[in-house]
């Protein structure tokens, strides 16, 4: 009976109570999703798995590896300049006011042709220098007029005199009206800036109504086809033994360069040496612009030519490409590369023939946790 009444208390206290619920803040939330198999990700021994399908997203390419003999390289630093035979800048010789021809000053740019009216200056002469040109101007004009009344008398006494009298006061009318002529034309006078070459205006330091001051640069004409790039080598055994080389402005970007000559002067404790752009230029190089110049020796070294797209960074700050040694499978391998051009490297340690190497989506493939 104790029992009977036991459990009928226990009942009545449970239906009693109020269910008790979790504060905000306070749930668990959603339970996470199961971890799928088939989704790229980071191996503990460092490779990446990734899938076809992510494959195919991420456009990963590959490229078999080919041990060849390749040129040894030596990347120097260069800059590009101007080259004096296909630029030129535009100078006035006088002090004076800048003045627009046409539709107006060039732009940055913009083509110019040889010959062609960039501005015109307008001098601008001082208050005491124009004073003493109108001075000049007005002895000259009572000169001229005496020298006209001469002549006139003269004439009128023709084979009374002698002729050589009569054509020397002739000549200096003439003469003094040539003088005058300049000293007027001095005290406004303009001067036109005329392009030296024909290319593309690539500096232009001058606004309408400026005033400028002589030998002022106002503008630069470049042939972009035409360029120079100048690198300093530290090592004198370079200069015998350079076969190519090329210019580097930005990562994987390659423009051939022709080899001029080195200067037989130090400079900073370097040897000067000048090359040129060969042909066309596809991508554009700008004077003063900074680049690396890779030379390229008649030595030739064992390697394994790579894009150079394919050289990662590890979390060590080792150089690595990604190999492709399964279906899924990409592992990284640690490499030692010299450059071959702007383009390519040559991997020296970490490769062997046959090795499939990825040379696009490198970089999403090394980003893979």
């Amino acid at each position: 009976m104790k029992k009977q009444i036991v459990s009928l208390l226990a009942l009545v206290c449970a239906m009693a109570c109020p269910p008790v619920w979790a504060g905000p803040g306070h749930d668990h939330g959603e339970s996470a999703p199961a971890a799928t198999s088939n989704s790229p990700k980071r191996n503990p021994d460092g490779s990446v798995f990734l899938p076809k399908t992510s494959q195919r997203q991420l456009a990963v390419r590959t490229i078999v590896a080919e041990a060849k003999a390749v040129p040894q390289t030596v990347e120097l630093t260069g800059r590009v300049l101007m080259d004096a035979n296909a630029g030129g800048r535009v100078q006035p010789t006088q002090a004076g006011r800048v003045e627009a021809v046409g539709p107006g000053l060039p732009a940055l740019g913009q083509t110019v042709r040889k010959g062609q009216v960039l501005a015109v200056v307008r001098s601008s002469a001082g208050a005491i220098e124009r004073a003493n040109q109108q001075a000049q101007s007005a002895e000259l004009a009572a000169q001229l007029e005496q020298a006209r009344r001469r002549a006139a008398r003269l004439a009128q006494l023709e084979g009374t005199v002698p002729q050589k009298d009569i054509e020397g006061a002739q000549a200096d009318v003439v003469s003094l009206q040539q003088r005058l002529a300049a000293v007027r034309g001095s005290v406004s006078a303009t001067e036109q800036l005329v392009a030296p070459i024909t290319g593309v205006i690539s500096a232009a330091n001058v606004m309408a109504g400026q005033v400028v001051d002589a030998r002022e640069v106002l503008f630069e004409i470049v042939d972009p086809s035409r360029l120079v790039v100048e690198a300093l080598a530290f090592d004198v055994a370079l200069l015998s033994g350079i076969s190519s080389a090329s210019a580097s402005p930005g990562a994987g970007v390659s423009v051939p360069l022709r080899f001029v000559g080195a200067g037989r002067s130090q400079r900073e404790g370097a040897i000067p040496l000048t090359f040129r752009t060969a042909g066309t230029v596809a991508v554009p190089l700008a004077v003063n612009q900074p680049v690396k110049v890779v030379v390229q020796t008649r030595t030739p070294i064992q390697g394994v030519p790579v894009p150079a797209g394919s050289v990662m960074k590890n979390p060590s700050n080792q150089d690595v490409v990604w190999v492709h040694t399964g279906a899924e499978i990409f592992q990284p391998r640690p490499v030692r590369v010299v450059p071959l051009d702007g383009a390519m490297v040559s991997v020296l340690e970490g490769l062997k023939a046959g090795d499939r190497v990825v040379t696009q989506g490198a970089s999403l493939v090394n980003q893979v946790r």
